[in-house]
């Protein structure tokens, strides 16, 4: 499979909402007041590993 580069025009583009979840409720993020657009601006990015990457071999029973 070969990668194209998609390229689009100001005229194709839209405005993209980004919702986030504060005290367990989901909303978007620029709903936020001050200081919670703050501290998402701080948050920093992580990819949890899945339950297999981390699963060592057991023993056998």
């Amino acid at each position: 499979m070969e990668n194209k580069k998609i390229e689009l025009t100001d005229d194709e583009r839209t405005v993209c909402e980004c919702w986030s979840r504060v005290m367990g409720f989901y909303r978007p993020v620029e709903n936020y007041n001050a200081g919670k657009k703050s501290e998402f601006e701080e948050r920093k990015c992580f990819k949890e590993p899945t339950a297999d990457a981390n699963k060592k071999s057991s023993p056998k029973n």
